[in-house]
């Protein structure tokens, strides 16, 4: 899987890809992701990418120019399975659009910042519009991140284990039951007799119910999916 970032702040998410599971798919060759600088496509000396909105109004928009000439650079090398905007008006990202993504071939990403990008890139090249929740970020670099993330540790081979993303929250629409490690007790404090029994079938049946009510308990919405 390839998948391209654009941004205007490349410095504001490179960091984030060089650690842990990213980091380790990466340099195992299941995964290449590329940040790629808006500003190498800028306008005139100063490389300008952005400029004020027509109409007048307060802050300043993200250039057609400059975005258009990248992701047609982009585009002239790779054949993109989705072209997304990082957008606080997208569909809000979930564990299913996630599987979905992980799935993919080629994305491409735009990190949106300002007041956001030209309207006329998003009616012509934009495939999917994502938002990380009903909140405003300085732009889309971090939202950008957390998606990728998400993809990323749902390649086969990005994990150690490949079992573990399988178990995660919401990939069944429950939430993660609880997890206890050694010791076994601590300050009085047990591990339920079940998870050291043995039985894997009562652990896992075990596993399940405390989801279910996890789940019902913190997130009436999840479970009413599963109804």
């Amino acid at each position: 899987m390839q998948i391209d970032i654009i941004t205007a702040l490349p410095g504001l998410i490179e960091g984030f890809f060089a650690h842990s599971i990213v980091k380790r798919a990466r340099e195992g060759g299941k995964v290449s992701v590329n940040i790629i600088d808006l500003r190498d496509y800028g306008i005139g000396k100063s490389r300008q990418i952005d400029d004020y909105a027509f109409g007048g109004g307060a802050g300043m928009v993200m250039m057609i120019e400059p975005l258009v000439n990248c992701i047609e650079d982009l585009k002239s090398k790779a054949d993109y399975d989705e072209i997304i905007y990082m957008t606080p008006d997208g569909d809000v990202f979930d564990q299913r659009t996630a599987n979905k993504l992980s799935l993919s071939g080629n994305i491409m990403i735009i990190c949106g910042h300002y007041k956001g990008i030209d309207e006329r890139v998003r009616e012509k090249y934009i495939t999917k519009e994502i938002s990380i929740g009903d909140y405003v970020l300085s732009g889309g670099e971090i939202p950008a991140a957390v998606i990728t993330d998400a993809i990323i540790r749902l390649i086969p081979g990005a994990m150690n284990d490949e079992t573990s993303a399988l178990t995660d929250s919401f990939q069944d629409s429950l939430l993660a039951p609880p997890v206890y490690t050694r010791p076994a007790e601590y300050k009085g404090l047990k591990v339920p007799e079940i998870l050291l029994s043995g039985n894997f079938k009562k652990i896992e049946d075990w596993r399940t119910e405390k989801a279910i009510e996890r789940t019902k308990e913190r997130r009436p919405d999840l479970w009413k999916k599963t109804l």
